[in-house]
């Protein structure tokens, strides 16, 4: 189907797809967990409940490196003491004074819970180890300007297992990227407003060196952490937190704001809990128990809508009234799945659909579902109906057709059995799988398998649906989209809000 950045690709000046926000955790395997690090101590002949006396040294070695690199950088170490006081705030003003060279920033330090471990004897067994426990412990935060990876931090605990996390923003590695291949181009905040050469620009985006990566991260916990290297083991990093976002950067904030408000007016009353499972690409199973829904809040950058399944959700907002963003963010990357290798505990494997594992490893292939999930959302709201269009659309579909002289009623998107029909075949699990008699049937089981074929017959002909050669299913046709979204706006902006009063 034509998508919007096809119907406004006069008003376009470039559009691109890219990782936004990244966020990367750092453990070390055998210390990460309760019986591995009982294990550790075990294995030096350290009493278990000595494990306090066993982490102070390292707490105190932290401290002084930090000190160290303060001393070394000519930057003083700010300790946070109010939780409302945010850290981004504390690093403009860092940034202002010194530049945006790449080099430290700023040390900021707090209070923060921390995974740790306490001592526990079981009286039944005779058994001493650790069990795992949350507490709190001091956090050094190092914000530097890498020369690759941009403006990112380091976040640094003092207490032993010494967990790791690591920011970085796509936008800004590709920045890096684009400085190092002469392009030109000007941001605004963490987006592209524009660049010299879209194409290309792409091109690097999508040419991440995950070996790169993990050899910075791994010179980041040698700097920032070097007590690690006692253990003799290496961190292994994984993926807490991606955003991937598509960027479609008007050349005029009037071009945007021409279409947006309505846009995210229909995205608010069109949207089910089975559309945002699609985006998402699954299937939306009644046993499924987490939260699904949608959010609408109005910030400094633009107005966003917010569909959330989980602790995974995919955005649009107008980005400084100019770039329409599409974003899918994930907090859980095995919700996704893909054909990857899958090694079994009897020492076989297999290449099946499974979870994307968390490794830093998967950035790849993760990039290319995060951006699927983008584009099944562009597709969407292609299909809104934007003014001048909807009056072709509904001439279409309204009026009577023939075909082998039998004439076919066109559709009324106000009458009740029409409505009806256009509301069960806008499912989410339809819009996947396509749908068969028997499946509308299913929902609608009032209808006999002879009406439901000769109403397919009459939504073929008017050209809201097509048949899958060989076999008895449906797909909704780029019309049939765009008319059924049409259909749900009614519903939802006119007849219901009509007949509360």
């Amino acid at each position: 189907m034509d998508l919007l950045t096809d119907t406004y690709a006069n008003k376009i000046s470039g559009v691109l797809h890219c990782y936004d926000r990244i966020v990367i955790t750092g453990t070390l395997p055998q210390l990460c967990y309760a019986q591995g690090m009982s294990g550790y101590l075990y294995s030096r002949n350290i009493r278990i409940f000595d494990y306090s006396r066993f982490a102070e040294p390292y707490r105190d070695r932290i401290r002084d490196n930090a000190e160290h690199i303060a001393r070394q950088e000519g930057v003083e170490i700010e300790f946070i003491r109010k939780s409302h006081i945010r850290k981004e705030d504390l690093v403009k003003k860092a940034l202002a004074k010194r530049g945006t060279h790449p080099g430290l920033v700023a040390i900021l330090s707090a209070m923060e819970a921390c995974p740790s471990y306490r001592p526990w004897h079981d009286k039944a067994t005779g058994k001493t180890f650790l069990k795992g426990t949350k507490s709190k412990c001091l956090h050094y935060y190092f914000y530097l300007i890498d020369p690759e990876l941009g403006l990112c931090y380091v976040r640094v605990p003092t207490w032993c297992p010494f967990k790791l996390q690591v920011y970085f923003n796509g936008h800004g590695w590709l920045a890096s990227r684009l400085d190092g291949a002469g392009i030109a181009y000007t941001m605004l905040d963490n987006a592209f407003d524009s660049i010299d050469d879209w194409d290309k620009a792409q091109s690097l985006a999508n040419e991440m060196d995950i070996d790169v990566l993990h050899e910075k991260l791994d010179g980041f916990a040698g700097r920032f952490c070097p007590v690690y290297t006692e253990f003799d083991q290496d961190y292994h990093w994984s993926l807490m937190q991606c955003e991937y976002a598509s960027d479609i950067v008007f050349k005029k904030q009037s071009d945007l704001q021409g279409i947006y408000q309505q846009l995210i007016t229909t995205a608010i009353h069109t949207v089910k809990p089975e559309n945002i499972a699609t985006f998402l690409g699954q299937k939306l199973d009644p046993r499924y128990q987490g939260e699904i829904g949608n959010a609408y809040n109005v910030r400094l950058e633009g107005s966003r809508i917010k569909h959330h399944m989980g602790v995974n959700a995919i955005k649009m907002y107008d980005k400084f009234s100019k770039i329409l963003r599409i974003e899918t963010t994930t907090n859980k990357v095995s919700f996704f799945k893909h054909y990857r290798k899958v090694e079994h505990r009897n020492g076989t494997s297999s290449h099946q659909l499974a979870g994307v594992k968390k490794t830093i490893y998967s950035l790849s292939p993760l990039a290319d579902i995060l951006q699927g999930c983008n584009r099944r959302y562009l597709e969407f709201i292609s299909g809104f109906d934007i003014k001048f269009m909807g009056r072709k659309r509904l001439e279409k579909i309204s009026q009577p057709k023939t075909k082998n002289d039998r004439t076919y009623k066109g559709f009324n998107l106000f009458g009740k059995d029409d409505l009806r029909l256009l509301m069960v075949l806008l499912r989410g699990e339809f819009t996947i799988s396509g749908f068969q008699n028997k499946h509308i049937r299913g929902v609608l089981p009032q209808l006999s398998s002879a009406k439901v074929s000769r109403i397919l017959k009459r939504l073929h002909v008017h050209g809201l649906v097509k048949k899958v050669r060989n076999t008895y299913k449906y797909y909704l046709t780029k019309l049939g989209k765009q008319v059924l979204i049409t259909a749900e706006k009614v519903k939802h902006t006119i007849i219901i809000p009509t007949l509360n009063y």
